[in-house]
């Protein structure tokens, strides 16, 4: 190829590329943001808590309809919700436009505005305080459940029509040791739990002598209540340390719990336990909460085509 024919056609290459490069770079500062459709950010001052969070609702695609203008619609709730609210909009969109799922409204619960998201979940989502001493406030349950019960939970369902009767509240990790607790303390506000890679390790396994007294005091609950962990998780927030964990096995403290709930005979209980094959403690939320929404919502089995 002659000079000038290579020069001329190296040129026009780089004009070409530098154009198809413009055109697939994309325009960070003016292009809009992604948004959930039919979405809603609420966000409150708690009088509780002297905290400010932000509640995320999702309607489902009916909830407008004019025949559906008096019908009042299950909830699920979600700790964590900055994760699993994302998570949950997306695995029931399709659900919902097919017909699958009957439709339901989601409800996420943010940490608190300003604050680390890690240190304001330990906080709000554990009952009791933490036993290593952390150098930041934990136990904080109490206080959050009243936020919960008297100031988030009345906001959305004043704002919307939830159905009190039929609400669930799913969480991960803490959360899942979170809606246990609430399970064991106020059982009446939730009539599903969605709970997973529950944190059964926390102070030495504290929870499996709350269990006991609650039997002890009890001889009823009604609840839907479903478990799943990861098979591969391990809990290695507890340091492995002796003195603070008899069992650094998640599975196998998910096994004893559902155990100990199966052998009290409630009447009015069912719980469903899961163990998710190949899962870990950060992967197991999206199939857990899956799995337990099609037992509750499904409608009935897509055909595939």
């Amino acid at each position: 190829m002659p000079p000038r024919a290579a020069l001329l056609f190296l040129t026009t290459t780089f004009l070409f590329r530098l154009g198809i490069a413009a055109e697939t770079t994309p325009a960070t500062d003016t292009a809009p943001p992604f948004q959930i459709e039919r979405s809603h950010v609420h966000t409150l001052a708690s009088r509780t808590l002297g905290r400010t969070y932000d509640i995320y609702v999702k309607l489902p695609p009916g909830y407008d309809k004019p025949e559906n203008a008096q019908r009042k619609y299950p909830a699920i709730y979600l700790t964590d919700g900055p994760y699993t609210f994302q998570v949950a909009s997306g695995v029931t969109r399709v659900p919902f436009s097919q017909g699958t799922f009957d439709e339901f409204i989601l409800v996420g619960l943010s940490y608190a505005q300003g604050e680390d998201s890690a240190q304001s979940r330990e906080r709000d989502l554990t009952p009791f305080a933490d036993v290593r001493n952390k150098p930041y406030p934990t136990g904080g349950a109490t206080a959050y459940l009243d936020f919960l019960e008297h100031e988030a939970m009345p906001l959305a369902e004043t704002a919307y029509r939830i159905d009190p009767a039929q609400r669930t509240l799913a969480g991960q990790s803490y959360g899942g040791l979170f809606g246990l607790w609430v399970l064991f303390t106020e059982p009446h506000l939730f009539r599903n739990y969605v709970l997973t890679s529950t944190s059964l390790w926390y102070n030495r396994r504290a929870m499996f002598p709350l269990e006991t007294k609650f039997a002890a005091q009890h001889r009823d609950l009604n609840a839907n209540v479903y478990f799943a962990i990861g098979a591969n998780e391990h809990p290695a927030p507890c340091g492995r340390l002796a003195s603070e964990c008899s069992n650094d096995d998640m599975v196998g403290d998910q096994a004893a719990m559902v155990k100990a709930l199966r052998s009290r005979r409630y009447r009015n209980l069912k719980v469903h336990a899961k163990i998710v094959e190949g899962a870990y403690h950060t992967t197991t939320f999206p199939v857990g909460l899956l799995w337990a929404m099609q037992d509750l919502f499904l409608t009935h089995p897509l055909e595939t085509k």
